[in-house]
């Protein structure tokens, strides 16, 4: 009879239950496609959703703050409240303002639209591009797709003040439960230490990436509201908002908030201004939101630079826009409940973090592998 061999470490009812690596591999690829799929179909839920839980994420330590100068808990939750419906309002009555000024100041710009593409077939000629060659470019031009991607963002636009209430809502029902997240942290720790823990750092790190990102975001506004303010370009307050939005999506916010004031001050001075006005926000957000932010970022949160952009695509393709400005909160999230909860999924950590959390944890451990 042959000698079959066994292995001292695995127990043999393990051996015999464990499924194939590959299978294995098949069945968590399988899952996640129809995780993905869920919730690309609640993103309507999920965005606004998850956007009022990083917001009272974010303003917990002021309630908490509050109770321990001796406010009582009910009047703590109710000024914080209070305090973020002043700011969305606030926020969303400037936007709608300025918006409804902007489109009161565009026709002002219809003829010089025209002298300018006047002088963009000017010079067009001169590379032997004439007007029989920007019509047959304009023929090509799927206008039924450019007609259905307008109504769809007309759509939007109307459903915002839908997802406001909505928004809302969620805010005052999330800061009301706040008084016993404690106590139910604390449940979660007698049976799962790590969760616990896990949940804990996605909650350091979301409130982490949040003060980096809106100390960035309130310097890069207040230094574009005065640039161009002194520039001559119309409406610089509501740009200066802009970039402080964008400021919150990694990697191309600066690009978003550029278009906008660039094609504005196109229309107002012509090419001169617009290629300053370029060149300012290239030294001034540029060099800070694409340089300097995506490095600190990492190093908040804990998440490497091209991760922090792979998740930008990721989430804005899984839930749409909300999803550029929720990316790494999102990632935070996943990673913790994927990976930081699980001590055998510990090694994907090395793949996600940054180059100075991996460097930290290579020193903690490497004492130990010398007293070894």
């Amino acid at each position: 009879m042959a000698n079959h061999r066994r292995d001292p470490a695995t127990p043999a009812g393990e051996r015999a239950d464990r499924l194939p690596r590959g299978l294995v591999v098949l069945l968590g690829m399988a899952s996640a496609v129809v995780v993905v799929a869920g919730v690309r179909t609640a993103s309507w839920l999920i965005a606004p959703t998850f956007l009022a839980l990083v917001i009272v994420i974010a303003t917990n330590p002021v309630p908490v703050w509050l109770i321990r100068k001796g406010c009582p808990r009910w009047l703590a939750t109710l000024t914080l409240i209070l305090v973020v419906y002043a700011v969305l309002i606030a926020f969303a009555l400037v936007v709608v303002v300025s918006v409804a000024r902007l489109a009161t100041i565009l026709p002002e710009y219809a003829q010089r639209a025209d002298a300018l593409g006047a002088e963009l077939s000017k010079a067009l000629a001169k590379f032997g591009i004439g007007p029989e060659q920007i019509k047959a470019a304009g023929s090509t031009v799927n206008y039924g797709q450019l007609a259905g991607f307008i109504g769809t963002l007309l759509s939007g636009i109307a459903s915002v003040s839908t997802n406001l209430v909505f928004l809302l809502a969620l805010l005052l029902f999330l800061g009301i439960e706040t008084g016993g997240v404690g106590r139910r942290m604390e449940i979660v720790s007698t049976y799962h230490p790590r969760m616990a823990g896990a949940l804990g750092g996605f909650t350091h790190g979301t409130r982490s990436y949040l003060v980096v990102s809106t100390v960035f975001g309130l310097i890069v506004a207040v230094l574009d509201t005065i640039a161009l303010a002194l520039l001559g370009v119309p409406l610089p307050v509501l740009w200066g908002l802009l970039a402080f939005v964008t400021n919150y999506i990694p990697n191309i916010g600066f690009i978003i908030g550029l278009l906008p004031p660039v094609l504005l001050a196109l229309l107002e001075g012509g090419w001169q201004l617009a290629i300053v006005v370029t060149v300012v926000y290239i030294v001034l957000n540029f060099v800070v939101q694409s340089l300097i932010q995506p490095r600190v970022v990492g190093d908040a949160v804990g998440l490497s630079v091209t991760v922090t952009l792979l998740s930008l695509v990721f989430w804005t393709w899984a839930i749409g826009p909300l999803g550029a400005v929720l990316a790494v909160p999102l990632t935070l999230l996943a990673k913790a409940l994927l990976v930081d909860s699980d001590p055998r999924a510990a090694w994907a950590s090395a793949f996600l973090v940054s180059d100075r959390v991996s460097a930290e944890r290579a020193e903690r451990k490497s004492p130990r592998t010398e007293g070894n």
